[in-house]
């Protein structure tokens, strides 16, 4: 899901767009005449490109409400302001253009070049799970995934304990849990009161590659901040034999008609997320 920044940016193009194309649609010669350029014999040219900048407009406040799953929209977007200010620069230096009306390239198209770059580099990074995710998602169009690290790690079973724990809340509103593991036997789930929740296991862990979850660094999984928590989550829960992958790292997804909505990715192996707070 997209942050909340980049929704703000692309409703504020939106508006800006807009506001330019009703301005210079309205107003053509007003700004040849400032920037002191002859004005131009055909107007309606002019008029033309205020149109499409503020058709542009109504495209970026539609890709707000979505910006990752609209990204097309902002490419195209992208493209236009990058370049444009080549093509004003070009008539600039040959004498064509007046380097005042140059302004227009600033608010137009240089300022939105970092924000829109961004919201396409995080529609890259977001671009969701893939492969074998496909029909899994299918299978569970309303459903808490939760992705676990090996049973004998301690994180694993206090992530189960809190599971159990906020359990009823979670499913209050028919959110079904999911519990994607490498390799755990009945007992071992039984233990935390969550036998009867469907559970996929996922020994090559396929699924987990397909949803984006990688096998996590020296810092993530023995960083001084995992070490802490650790020793706290062992008091209470212990740990166990190696059960799978031991560098895998976990996560969980919120799953609402067949799409992730929400998703907590660990940025260490000791990370605690809310379940509750995440449906």
């Amino acid at each position: 899901m997209a942050p909340i920044w980049m929704k703000r940016w692309l409703l504020a193009a939106g508006i800006y767009n807009i506001s330019w194309g009703l301005f210079v649609g309205l107003w053509p010669h007003l700004m040849f005449d400032w920037a002191g350029m002859e004005r131009p014999n055909y107007p309606e040219l002019w008029q033309c490109i205020a149109m499409i900048v503020g058709v542009y407009g109504v495209g970026y406040a539609l890709a707000a409400l979505d910006p990752y799953r609209h990204w097309p929209i902002v490419l195209v977007g992208f493209l236009g302001k990058l370049f444009g200010p080549i093509g004003f620069v070009q008539a600039a230096v040959a004498g064509r253009f007046s380097w005042w009306f140059g302004v227009n390239n600033i608010t137009n198209d240089l300022i939105w070049l970092i924000p829109f770059g961004l919201i396409l580099r995080g529609a890259w990074q977001d671009r969701g799970p893939v492969g074998e995710a496909g029909p899994f998602l299918a299978r569970h169009r309303d459903a808490l995934v939760v992705f676990l690290r090996h049973a004998g790690c301690t994180f694993c079973r206090e992530a189960l304990a809190d599971i159990a724990r906020q359990r009823r809340q979670i499913e209050a509103d028919g959110t079904k849990i999911v519990l994607v593991h490498m390799g755990a036997g009945d007992e071992f789930f039984a233990r935390y009161g969550l036998a009867d929740v469907e559970r996929v296991h996922d020994p090559e862990r396929a699924l987990y590659k397909a949803f984006g979850l990688q096998r996590g660094n020296v810092w993530q999984l023995l960083g001084p901040a995992v070490w802490r928590r650790g020793f706290l989550a062992w008091r209470q829960h212990g740990v166990g034999f190696l059960e799978g992958d031991g560098f895998q790292m976990p996560g969980a997804f919120l799953v609402r008609g067949g799409r992730i909505v929400k998703e907590y990715r660990h940025a260490t192996a000791g990370d605690r997320p809310d379940y509750c707070q995440l449906t």
